[in-house]
């Protein structure tokens, strides 16, 4: 979809509900970009100009049931070439409350279940006050961004169906099927459950699962207990495992791969308001015996009212040896307007048994500037220094308006 398609669905959703709506209001907000970065893939820096768009209208009708919301991008590259990108990530009509039962969402949109996620062009309908059990289906076409805009068949669609506990406070539950077709084809046919339940106030548990009916394997789950005895302390313990799979008309849904499985306990604790401090231990499992063991500390210091702290430090042994890495940053405000901010990231690794150790650091500077009560200006640079770049400089400098 280029430019020019973008703008214009835009335009005229605006123009469809200020000519025909009764007392409409547009809102929303508008980020004017300037990008400068390596590009991999052309092999060749690049200056870009880029527009984020998003748009709401509301109060079309009397009772405020019906709104339209819409947001996308458009870019253009600065030099030779004259490159041109546009994705429009929503742009749909949403009816809330229709015979006081059900919600009606047209239109592109994303759209999730415990099953798993889309964006289509489609309909999505939920279905409440009908008891405490509620009901959403979703379907349309599939819709999948490139590089260079939208891929993907025409035929490509999705379909989920979900039903989930409504009006329980201290309880969370759902079941959910979604399944995707290439052309005609079943691609993916995934069943998926989650639950989270709070219990006397200081306990939370909290499970969800995806199991592939191609496959017949869990592609994907997790379960955890978080206890929080004071409103300072947090104990949180947890166990996750994934599986990767393809879609089944997929080339590489014939590669074998190992699941992946980690254990994780951590404890955060908030000394006062200038101190915050956690720490923690992850057990990971890679497959055929291999396995590893990350230890983890951080600390959150905030020494003046404007001035905060962040460090973390983590130390792996285990799957190809001992290594280090740590993040540091700082937040100054420096009054009510203007903020600054800046960074290093650290990092020791070895992408595979027979190349050697290699160092990846990260240093970053970014700011803000609040120019009137709607209107802000805000930057960051960053360089990246790897075994692949002595030096890689990229950046981006936004004007943001509220409207």
């Amino acid at each position: 979809m280029g430019l020019n398609r973008v703008g214009t669905a835009l335009a005229a959703m605006m123009l469809l509900a200020a000519g025909t709506a009764w007392g409409a209001e547009i809102s929303g907000k508008s980020s004017t970009q300037f990008l400068w970065y390596n590009n991999e893939f052309a092999e060749r820096r690049i200056f870009e100009a880029a527009e984020y768009l998003r748009l709401d209208v509301t109060r079309i009708d009397p009772a405020g049931k019906l709104t339209f919301s819409g947001y996308a991008r458009g870019a253009q590259t600065i030099g030779h070439d004259f490159d041109d990108t546009a994705r429009l990530y929503y742009l749909y009509a949403d009816y809330r409350g229709l015979f006081d039962k059900a919600d009606l969402r047209l239109g592109r949109q994303f759209v999730s279940n415990s099953a798993g996620h889309a964006i289509i062009d489609g309909l999505q309908l939920d279905l409440r006050s009908v008891g405490p059990v509620a009901f959403s289906a979703f379907g349309g076409r599939d819709v999948v961004f490139g590089l260079d805009g939208e891929i993907g068949g025409s035929m490509n669609s999705d379909l989920g169906i979900s039903a989930y506990l409504s009006g329980m406070k201290q309880t969370d539950a759902e079941i959910s099927w979604l399944r995707k077709w290439n052309k005609s084809e079943a691609a993916r046919d995934i069943i998926g459950g989650s639950f989270k339940q709070y219990l006397f106030g200081l306990t939370k548990i909290y499970a969800n699962s995806r199991y592939d009916l191609v496959s017949e394997a869990f592609v994907e789950s997790q379960a955890g207990i978080k206890v929080f005895p004071t409103s300072d302390l947090t104990f949180t313990a947890e166990y996750y495992q994934s599986y990767p799979i393809f879609d089944t008309t997929s080339i590489y849904s014939v590669f074998a791969v190992d699941r992946y499985r980690e254990g994780v306990f951590r404890a955060d604790y908030t000394v006062n308001d200038m101190v915050g401090v956690n720490v923690g231990y992850n057990r990971q499992g890679y497959g055929e015996g291999a396995n590893a063991d990350v230890y983890h500390a951080g600390a959150s210091i905030a020494p003046m009212k404007k001035l905060r702290l962040n460090m973390e430090f983590d130390n792996r042994t285990g799957y190809y040896g001992s290594r280090n890495g740590f993040i540091l940053d700082v937040d100054y405000e420096i009054d009510k307007n203007a903020q600054v901010a800046g960074g290093i990231t650290y990092d020791v690794y070895q992408r595979d048994a027979i190349t050697r150790e290699e160092i990846a650091r990260r240093y970053w500077l970014s700011g803000k500037y609040r120019l009137a009560k709607n209107m802000a200006l805000s930057g960051r640079i960053q360089n990246d220094v790897n075994a692949r770049y002595s030096e890689n400089v990229s950046g981006r400098l936004a004007l943001e308006i509220n409207f």
